[in-house]
């Protein structure tokens, strides 16, 4: 006969689960803009805002700072993290790093659901580039690496790279949407990526993700030029 849970476990699993809840719809509106870097926090408003008490939102802050998506000052309260432009290149090159061996990786060995995820997100990128729809284009884009880095089976080396990736997040909103011909030279590179992926050519698909996120890492820089 199966332990009934008791009382006091089941009300910890609904606390952490509610905190989940929060802090994933937290991040989301972090991701999405809604909240920009350098916008202070409230927890007392948010816990009103989203229905629950202001215990899962002070849990949903802490975990969101431990992921680099939120800031704490002493005297100034929580507010979204903003990057520099020299941190922002500090993570990308990590990243380029992180993606270069994803790749290779992947070229060795991929399964064909994997591979036919990426073709599907590949198509997708097509049709949000035909549509000059930059801010699904820009979903799709985050969705594409997630899914090669998740493809790889090592969940340490997949925290680590969505924790990067959402930091970048910070300061690159919006970069792809600026510029419709970097959507379609960003386009024709996925693609370019994961054909060499399913010829097994290790040292093309690291030579071409590594152009691929200089292009990337190009704009970034450009989009936060000082305007003249």
């Amino acid at each position: 006969m199966i332990d009934e849970p008791s009382v006091g476990a089941i009300q910890l699993l609904k606390k952490h689960s509610l905190t989940t809840l929060v802090q994933d719809e937290l991040e989301r509106l972090i991701l999405s803009g809604e909240f920009a870097p350098g916008d202070k926090l409230n927890e007392a408003q948010l816990a009103t805002r989203l229905g629950v008490s202001r215990g899962p939102v002070r849990e949903a802050f802490r975990a969101l700072e431990q992921a680099g998506l939120l800031r704490t000052e002493k005297n100034h309260g929580v507010s979204v993290r903003s990057l520099s432009l020299k941190e922002a290149e500090e993570i990308y090159q990590v990243r380029a790093m992180l993606d270069e061996h994803i790749g290779r990786l992947l070229a060795g060995d991929i399964s064909a659901e994997h591979l036919g995820a990426l073709r599907g997100i590949v198509e997708s990128m097509k049709l949000a580039q035909s549509s000059h729809d930059g801010q699904t284009y820009g979903h799709l884009n985050l969705q594409f690496h997630d899914t090669m880095a998740a493809a790889v089976g090592n969940r340490k080396l997949l925290d680590t790279y969505r924790r990067l990736v959402g930091e970048l997040s910070l300061f690159r909103q919006a970069v792809l949407t600026r510029n419709v011909d970097a959507i379609d030279q960003s386009a024709q590179e996925h693609e370019d990526i994961v054909e060499a992926i399913a010829a097994g050519d290790a040292d093309l698909t690291e030579r071409l993700i590594r152009n691929h996120l200089a292009h990337g890492r190009e704009r970034m820089r450009q989009a936060h030029q000082p305007s003249n």
